[in-house]
């Protein structure tokens, strides 16, 4: 999962570290995978199932990546694609409000920068990264949410075009 922070009506950004096997040195938000310690040691909300876990995972990752606490998170899309081994995965992304913290970054991540969605044309993302910025951006300046629209064209994405990070 990602989680799109916000924070006076800018967007955290992050560039992964030059040694990240994917994507490396393109610009991305924090993110990472559910764990079993996400809710294993926390009661269960029905007799067989926990509640929220997303939420909490995002909240543990974008503390373990950038040092923040964020909350009043919400869900923006999923993306599925491919692992190099074949193996489908799938990504939630999801956005969610800055509530304390100054960054300070993991390993995995070499710079940030809070920017307004004017400035993300100014760096080279992971690719379609920038349009889910965008989509979150026009729907909390509109109150309307539009889904991911057309054919994902990567000539048209500057970090896969020229290479650059």
């Amino acid at each position: 999962m990602t989680g799109i922070g916000i924070k006076d009506g800018k967007y955290l950004i992050a560039k992964r570290s030059e040694e990240e096997a994917a994507f490396p040195g393109l610009w991305t938000v924090p993110g990472g995978k559910i764990t079993r310690e996400d809710y294993i040691n926390t009661p269960k909300d029905t007799a067989d199932s926990w509640y929220n876990v997303l939420e909490k995972a995002v909240v543990r990752e974008v503390g373990e990546e950038a040092g923040l606490e964020v909350e009043n998170i919400r869900y923006l899309l999923s993306l599925t694609y491919l692992r190099s081994d074949n193996i489908p995965t799938m990504i939630i992304s999801l956005y969610c409000d800055y509530k304390a913290g100054e960054v300070d970054l993991s390993e995995e991540l070499t710079e940030h920068n809070w920017v307004s969605a004017g400035e993300l044309e100014d760096y080279h993302f992971v690719p379609g990264l920038r349009e889910e910025i965008e989509l979150v951006d026009e729907l909390l300046r509109s109150g309307e949410m539009r889904n991911w629209s057309g054919v994902y064209d990567s000539a048209d994405d500057k970090s896969v075009r020229d290479g650059n990070s």
